[in-house]
């Protein structure tokens, strides 16, 4: 692992907001926010992830080192309210899991590259998500996972969508993903994003086929 993660990583589970801030700050001002994010960030916290899973660290300290994340972004990421006119309709949403840093991530990253997106939250049922689809006629749904049961049941919740004869788009992004280039084809998904970046890509690629 890379220093300044590893660094970031400690202070993370130490609970140290004035530690993570210092170091984000940091970076911030060598570099592009976005790619501190991205190369900081993600891999501090999905290292994290995966010490959980080996019993190694609580899911207390994986749920406040998110949280943590999350309120330090907040201060310190710009913030824009672009609409572009040839938009399609936007949603993000985690489902069925903890973490809500990678989906903080790519909806700012939306925010501040002209798009607008609903913000969904946290959802675990499925009938509530494809309402909520339905009421708001999202074209394109971005979903964001950290943990690999997470990513398993995202199939659930597509399976239920085609049902419903929906034509929505979805976007699937986070750890396991990226370690299995394969998976969103398992689980049914249009596309995935190995990172924030790619979002813009992917969004116009499946733009031209709504």
């Amino acid at each position: 692992m890379d220093s300044i993660v590893e660094e970031f990583q400690n202070a993370l589970l130490s609970l140290d907001r004035i530690k993570v801030k210092e170091i984000l700050s940091s970076e911030y001002n060598l570099n592009d926010f976005m790619s501190a994010l991205e190369n900081i960030v993600v891999p501090a916290m999905e290292d994290i992830g995966y010490k959980w899973e080996a019993g190694e660290v609580a899911l207390s300290q994986v749920y406040m080192s998110g949280k943590i994340c999350e309120e330090i972004v907040d201060t310190l990421i710009p913030q824009t309210n672009t609409k572009r006119i040839d938009d399609p309709n936007l949603a993000i949403v985690v489902y069925k899991d903890h973490h809500m840093l990678g989906k903080r991530i790519v909806s700012t990253f939306l925010r501040v590259s002209g798009y607008d997106v609903l913000d969904y939250g946290h959802a675990s049922s499925i009938e509530e998500l494809v309402e909520k689809i339905k009421k708001d006629k999202i074209e394109i749904l971005l979903i964001s996972v950290l943990m690999l049961n997470s990513a398993l049941n995202v199939k659930e919740f597509i399976s239920k969508l085609r049902e419903e004869n929906l034509k929505t788009k979805v976007v699937i992004g986070g750890a396991p993903f990226r370690f299995d280039l394969d998976l969103y084809k398992e689980v049914g998904a249009d596309a995935c994003g190995t990172n924030a970046s790619d979002v813009l890509g992917i969004i116009k690629m499946l733009r031209g086929q709504l």
